[in-house]
């Protein structure tokens, strides 16, 4: 694989990869690394990339695995996430709203990270990313009817845990 063809076919899907290992290390710098050492990974290896069937596959499964190893390696360290989020706010809702709308914010990505790893993994490639079916086939190795499954019970877990969370903190 030249140049041109590893341009045309790996950087599309750089922002994918950002953002999925962004939502495991939940850390703007560490993904940036991250993605910056699975490019040179897939360069490196270049010639043996035709070999695959999907090679966006490949990335997103590299990308994973890159996340998990670096998260196993410095483990009791934790980064507060939501601060990108809390950056696009506008000004024009009141000082009450803004908070009342970043705990909500803050309380959906702590549910989510409380999620499974395969949970989350699926929930993300398919409504944050909207990977079809068919690629989390790819990228995960399970079937179609486990994705829906996975996903139907992590879209219910999620519902269920930020109901209970909600009504417990108004109150009710």
């Amino acid at each position: 694989m030249d140049l041109q063809a590893f341009n045309q076919r790996i950087l599309p899907v750089q922002g994918r990869l950002f953002r999925l290992a962004q939502m495991f290390l939940r850390n703007r710098e560490e993904a940036e690394d991250a993605i910056q050492d699975v490019l040179m990974r897939l360069w490196t290896n270049r010639q043996q990339l035709e070999t695959y069937q999907s090679i966006e596959a490949l990335a997103v499964q590299m990308t994973r695995n890159l996340c998990l190893d670096k998260l196993k390696s410095h483990q009791s360290q934790k980064v507060e996430r939501g601060a990108d989020l809390a950056e696009v706010q506008t000004l024009e809702l009141s000082p009450y709203r803004q908070l009342e709308s970043n705990d909500g914010t803050a309380l959906i990505h702590k549910l989510i990270d409380a999620l499974p790893e395969q949970y989350r993994l699926v929930l993300h490639l398919r409504d944050v990313e909207e990977y079809s079916f068919e690629e989390i086939e790819e990228v995960t190795g399970l079937t179609n009817a486990n994705i829906r499954v996975i996903l139907s019970r992590a879209r219910q877990k999620l519902r269920e845990t930020y109901l209970k969370a909600s009504n417990y903190e108004s109150g009710y």
